[in-house]
């Protein structure tokens, strides 16, 4: 089953992440917008695992002695580049080094599950951009430093993704809780 780790967005970042899709959206460029009760910050993507594999998860994530802390929400980016833009995000800020820290746990703990040949980048995807326009990027400067919110870690969730035409179906498989 396809698998990753994160954490949840609350619903008041959820609303203002929102009215900032709404804006994107105004631009008419050919993108897709994330559905806002998707929305989450990634830790690792795990890809397709076994029930094996799922439990090898569990087991690092019961072990995870972090403590909570919280992240602020700022600012709209684009990978890879703004000339070659396939995603738009939005990025921390406060404690961004110790969410980093969380995702490089999750890979050198689970990279025999699925290796990265990237440095992680902590961020939260808001849409994916097939064809951006003129109107998009003139946007997304004026979003660069925008404040957006904040968001507790104090869980992380083992989530599954099954995948559908209608975008996809997030489901929680397992909870654990930060100190």
């Amino acid at each position: 089953m396809r698998c990753f780790i994160a954490v949840a967005v609350p619903n008041r970042t959820k609303a203002k992440i929102k009215e900032i899709q709404q804006e994107i959206e105004k631009t008419e460029a050919n993108l897709r917008l994330v559905n806002p009760n998707n929305l989450h910050l990634t830790i690792k993507f795990l890809g397709e695992i076994d029930e094996n594999q799922i439990e090898e998860v569990k087991t690092f994530l019961s072990t995870l002695k972090e403590e909570s802390f919280e992240v602020s929400v700022k600012g709209v980016g684009v990978f890879p580049s703004e000339n070659y833009m396939r995603v738009i995000w939005i990025g921390l800020e406060k404690n961004k080094e110790k969410f980093l820290g969380l995702m490089q746990k999750a890979d050198d703990n689970l990279n025999k599950i699925r290796e990265e040949k990237r440095k992680p980048k902590a961020h939260l995807t808001i849409a994916r951009v097939a064809m951006p326009n003129e109107k998009l990027k003139v946007l997304l400067r004026k979003l660069k430093d925008v404040e957006i919110g904040k968001i507790t870690v104090s869980s992380i969730k083992l989530m599954r993704s099954k995948l559908s035409p209608k975008g996809a179906e997030y489901s929680t498989l397992a909870e654990f809780k930060l100190k």
